[in-house]
């Protein structure tokens, strides 16, 4: 590539008096976008190298003022182009260089290049092309403004004879309803006589309906009232029963649950008691009732040594074995007390994961309660099998949800709550449930 940084060519001189015209400029800049990209980032001036990357059209779309700016601020950036423009278009650059722009050429091209090129005569060649653009841009509005002309001629031609047909259709209706309004009159005068003496008659009729009317405007003052008072107390009659059925349903269903559940854990417990204590199917005989030791049976001492640790995870076992046994877990406890570092999202999902096959494995009722205090939105998780999630409603905090739980079950039903909390432990232990420690969960996860 040549670049001329000596004396300017006889071209650069001249000044451009006006702005660039719109076409002009727009060839400019693609010209120069067309160049950009055979230049190197060394050769491209600073404010340019940020659309180096960019494609052509969407470098002409971007940086179409900053090339533009550039091409007549820093003349290096300038002869550049040129070159770019005499390889892209050598009889265009060649004929603007000898002074001879081919004819045939479409003057926005000739002036955009000349732009460029800077050769002498340029700027009369973009003014050129300016007043060009104008004139065509004239001529162009001028065969519109004639087809838009010749369009409304046709259509005022189409609503004459549209408007010539109309008065047609209408002085022949005119014509038709003179007729008819004559018979009409005929007509009206003969029914103007009738209408006098049914006018005497309907005088007559008026005063003794407005009579009628009266008397019975007065009783259905009177009927209205006493159906007003009736259906008053109909309502009053009907919500008072409804909420009597509504207390006595709701009543006798959660009463009816509650002796339910506490007939299945009678049933259950004496079955298993059936099994632990290994009683036989007959009835008891007067020979079984001597106190005595029979071989192979478990002595006092025997059922000392069976006694677990607190800690122990195999006493779970135990209680979790009993008939109907409901399982309730104080969830953050057990896993800020397991795994406090995991977010709260993963806690949740870790503890649901080994309740689900707790349950599986021992059948037991499962139920986790989460702190709804804790939640920044609510969560949306689909509980694993075989247990139930809760989270505290606003102003309810998990403790207290847990302890009304256990107040919710029927006396004598099996319930085990799960948390460290001291004061969870004796709320719930005097309502009848077993407090475990969450560690003896957590020890109980890690055996299987």
């Amino acid at each position: 590539m040549v670049e001329t940084s000596g004396e300017p060519d006889d071209g650069t001189a001249e000044v451009l008096d006006r702005p660039l015209p719109d076409g002009v400029r727009r060839r400019v800049v693609q010209i120069v976008s067309d160049g950009f990209g055979g230049l190197t980032i060394g050769e491209l001036p600073t404010q340019l190298r940020q659309f180096a990357r960019f494609a052509p059209n969407r470098r002409a779309k971007f940086a179409g003022n900053a090339m533009a700016a550039a091409l007549e601020t820093d003349p290096i950036f300038r002869q550049r182009i040129a070159e770019k423009l005499r390889e892209a278009q050598p009889e265009l650059t060649g004929a603007l260089d000898s002074g001879a722009p081919p004819p045939a050429a479409d003057p926005l091209d000739v002036a955009a290049a000349a732009y460029v090129l800077r050769p002498t005569g340029w700027v009369k060649l973009v003014a050129a092309a300016g007043e060009e653009a104008l004139r065509a841009d004239a001529e162009r509005a001028d065969e519109e403004s004639r087809a838009e002309l010749e369009r409304l001629r046709q259509e005022l031609v189409e609503a004459r004879g549209q408007t010539k047909a109309e008065t047609e259709r209408l002085r022949t209706e005119l014509e038709s309803a003179k007729k008819e309004a004559e018979s009409l009159h005929r007509k009206l005068r003969g029914a103007f006589s009738d209408v006098k003496r049914g006018e005497a008659a309907v005088r007559k009729l008026q005063a003794e309906m407005d009579t009628a009317r009266a008397e019975g405007q007065t009783q259905v003052s009177a009927a209205e009232s006493e159906t007003r008072r009736l259906k008053a107390r109909l309502g009053e009659a009907e919500a008072a029963l409804e909420t009597t059925r509504r207390a006595a349903r709701e009543g006798r269903s959660v009463e009816d649950m509650r002796v339910r559940l506490l007939l299945d854990t009678v049933l259950e417990a004496t079955q298993g008691l059936r099994r632990e204590l290994a009683l036989p199917p007959v009835s008891v005989r007067p020979a079984e009732t001597v106190d005595a030791v029979e071989p192979g049976r478990m002595t006092p001492k025997d059922i000392a040594a069976r006694a677990l640790s607190e800690n122990d995870p195999a006493i779970l076992d135990q209680l979790l074995a009993l008939p109907q046994a409901h399982l309730v877990v104080d969830g953050y406890n057990v896993t800020k007390t397991g795994y406090p570092q995991m977010p709260l999202e993963k806690q949740r999902l870790r503890l649901l994961g080994q309740l689900s096959q707790l349950a599986a494995q021992t059948g037991a009722e499962v139920t986790c309660v989460f702190d709804g205090a804790e939640l920044a939105a609510p969560v949306l998780l689909a509980p694993p099998r075989g247990v139930r999630v809760l989270f505290s409603k606003a102003g309810v905090t998990a403790d207290e949800l847990i302890r009304r739980l256990v107040r919710a079950e029927p006396p004598g039903r099996p319930v085990i709550v799960v948390s460290t909390d001291r004061e969870v432990a004796d709320g719930i232990a005097k309502a009848g449930a077993r407090p475990v420690a969450s560690v003896v969960l957590l020890k109980r996860f890690s055996h299987g």
